[in-house]
């Protein structure tokens, strides 16, 4: 009926883990443990920007249409993959990986003999602090961590299995994820090793516009399956006007998401992505995302969320995954980079060279 809301394309071909993962994410049903498993049992995992993004983003969408829980799992440890790659490694057959780069009050000791200006083999360090919002800390290997000295913010592989590596108890969502406990991880000098080769390599690559467009395609999956609820919800009746405004809205927001989605992913392929693409797409996904789950309430009213399982943990699983986007910030400081770029336009000189 619907193209988006039917089902994304996934290419049979793109991946020989793909079938692996569409599996387990059918069978998690909120478990995140059931995906880490999954995780573990994978062939290296693709990366974006090597000529099969699109692929790439149509099986995270794929998950998320299935599972959220799935997706958050799957999502970080497809990131800690890229993150790697673009320094030459790559993440360890066998292990789950997380990406922990929240803002948290961590220092770091380099260790005698590591030349902190030049990491590019992977410097030694010890990390002391407690790292907030560390999803699943507890049950991986290994993460990414962000941690910061006077020269600025590094990352770092971390063993999550040393003794230094203390996650605290509890920390699940009371709503939405609650199959994803996000707490805190103390670190008392838990040995580290840089990755990248100078301060702020994380946020200043273009992986991290890749990375966040990543996230974009995991929302808009779930934005797919409340499509194809309201799909069923309105096809379940003869519908009357509102009920095909709802459905035509729907079908208008997700190809527009699914379109961008598209086009994004190909610029990332041709080396063109940047801060302000990603920060366009994750906005459109999210304000779409957040209207998907506007239009379900007022189209299926109270009956889903009361009684159907799969649904109602599918719109608190949504709900808690966009919070994730700064909505208002994030379009300030998208509008802060468009003004001066207006303004270093307008004290160019004129291309004619007439002063007059």
């Amino acid at each position: 009926m619907l193209e988006f809301m039917g089902r994304i394309g996934v290419d049979a071909d793109f991946w020989d883990g793909s079938a692996r993962l569409l599996e387990a994410a059918e069978e998690c049903a909120g478990d995140a443990p059931q995906m880490l498993g999954a995780l573990r049992e994978l062939p290296p995992v693709p990366v974006p920007g090597r000529g099969r993004t699109r692929s790439l983003l149509h099986l995270l969408s794929s998950i998320a249409a299935i599972d959220l829980t799935a997706a958050r799992v799957v999502e970080p440890h497809f990131d800690a993959a890229a993150i790697l790659a673009q320094t030459g490694a790559e993440v360890g057959r066998g292990e789950a990986w997380g990406v922990f780069a929240s803002a948290s009050p961590v220092a770091v000791r380099w260790l005698p003999g590591a030349d902190s200006h030049s990491v590019a083999e992977g410097a030694d360090a010890e990390l002391t602090g407690t790292k907030r919002w560390c999803s699943l800390a507890a049950k991986l290997d290994r993460a990414l961590v962000t941690a910061s000295d006077s020269m600025g913010e590094w990352m770092f592989v971390v063993d999550l299995r040393q003794a230094a590596v203390v996650p605290r108890g509890g920390g699940a969502p009371l709503t939405g994820l609650r199959g994803v406990p996000s707490g805190p991880v103390d670190l008392h000098s838990a040995t580290a090793r840089a990755v990248g080769d100078v301060a702020d390599w994380y946020t200043s690559r273009p992986g991290f516009a890749w990375g966040g467009i990543a996230v974009a395609a995991v929302w808009f999956g779930g934005a797919v399956a409340l499509g194809r609820a309201l799909e069923r919800a309105v096809g379940g009746r003869e519908p009357d006007q509102l009920g095909l405004a709802w459905l035509g809205e729907a079908d208008r927001l997700l190809h527009g998401v699914q379109v961008q989605l598209d086009d994004a992913a190909d610029r990332i392929d041709a080396g063109s992505a940047d801060w302000a693409l990603a920060q366009r797409v994750r906005g459109n996904t999210a304000s779409a995302c957040w209207r998907l789950l506007a239009l379900c309430g007022e189209a299926m009213g109270p009956g889903p969320l009361a009684f159907d399982a799969t649904h109602a943990r599918r719109v608190a699983d949504l709900t808690m995954y966009l919070s994730q986007h700064h909505g208002a910030r994030d379009d300030a400081a998208h509008g802060q980079q468009l003004a001066a770029a207006l303004h270093r336009s307008s004290e160019a000189p004129s291309i004619s060279g007439d002063d007059s």
